[in-house]
């Protein structure tokens, strides 16, 4: 199944990570596990208090790839390419020019 991704570079150290847009199939098999995976802690450990209840499992996977890119938008990351700045513009992302 293919997703589409959003290739984002940190300007101060140039690390470049990939952020999925859409549905999180990983997040729907594996929990908390994709945000500890992917070194967000915050999310992890959030979906981590509401596992008992179903709210992870039903919730998370539709809105999490979201709240991931936005998390890093905010962090300061920046589109690699043009390409990447259209795709998150046609998204409703707001991205600066810098």
């Amino acid at each position: 199944m293919a997703s589409t991704k959003v290739k984002l570079r940190d300007p101060v150290d140039g690390l470049v990570k990939e952020a999925p847009l859409g549905f999180s199939w990983t997040t729907l098999f594996f929990g908390f596990l994709t945000a500890l995976l992917r070194n967000d802690r915050n999310w992890a450990f959030l979906q981590l208090l509401l596992m008992p209840t179903v709210i992870p499992w039903f919730i998370f996977p539709f809105i999490y790839n979201k709240l991931y890119l936005r998390s890093l938008l905010g962090a300061g990351y920046i589109p690699v390419d043009e390409e990447a700045k259209e795709l998150l513009a046609t998204r409703g992302f707001a991205v600066s020019d810098s």
